[in-house]
């Protein structure tokens, strides 16, 4: 029998659904799209959407923000692309463009509501959840997200002491244009990271 899996991300690798059938503008460029998905990891990093040069590498994280992330998270580049021990699922699969001010646009309308059920489904064994941006803690909180990023993240205790499979970890993300973010709310380093660190070492 073919591994479901395998077949769903061939599915994924030649979508096309924010060109053909957009809700709103069409993708103003090719679509590439960017997952990694894993019968054996058991830690998902859920983020937004791949930026520019992700989009051009097509390997997730392959930026500045990544590197901040693995420094977040306790591991090395080699750990972080090892399929068996993280998979990587953005909200939307391809880089969305840019608005009229040079920002990322967010994640597509259409990729999440179409293939993160379906990919969840197939990651049965997923324990942990690390929710990166609103638009990731909104799919994977449900109604436990709070009114904004800050607050989510800053309730973290009480998200993760939920008793749900898998347990979330809301994080911001880790743009280096949140580093204002960071000096501001010095709990997360303080606080939330070594939790982070700790969850994660026991599940790779």
């Amino acid at each position: 029998m073919e591994n479901t899996l395998e077949t769903l991300l061939r599915e994924i690798r030649v979508c096309r659904l924010c060109r053909e059938h957009p809700r709103g503008a069409p993708l103003p460029h090719e679509p590439r799209p960017v997952v990694v998905a894993s019968r054996k990891a058991r830690v998902l990093i859920a983020g937004q959407a791949p930026g520019t040069r992700v989009h051009a590498s097509g390997l997730p994280f392959d930026d500045r923000s990544g590197d901040r992330l693995r420094d977040w998270m306790g591991v090395d580049r080699t750990q972080f692309y090892d399929p068996d021990r993280f998979a990587i699922v953005p909200m939307g699969f391809c880089f969305p463009g840019y608005d009229a001010k040079g920002s990322d646009l967010p994640p597509r309308r259409e990729c999440a509501p179409v293939w993160q059920a379906r990919l969840m489904a197939e990651m049965p064994q997923i324990e942990l959840v690390l929710a990166i941006g609103q638009y990731a803690q909104s799919w994977h909180l449900g109604n436990l997200r709070r009114k904004n990023l800050t607050e989510t993240v800053r309730d973290w205790q009480d998200i993760f002491a939920r008793p749900r499979v898998p347990c979330v970890l809301p994080l911001p993300h880790p743009s280096w244009r949140n580093t204002a973010w960071l000096k501001k709310n010095v709990w997360f380093e303080r606080d939330l990271l070594p939790v982070l660190r700790r969850e994660v070492r026991a599940r790779i």
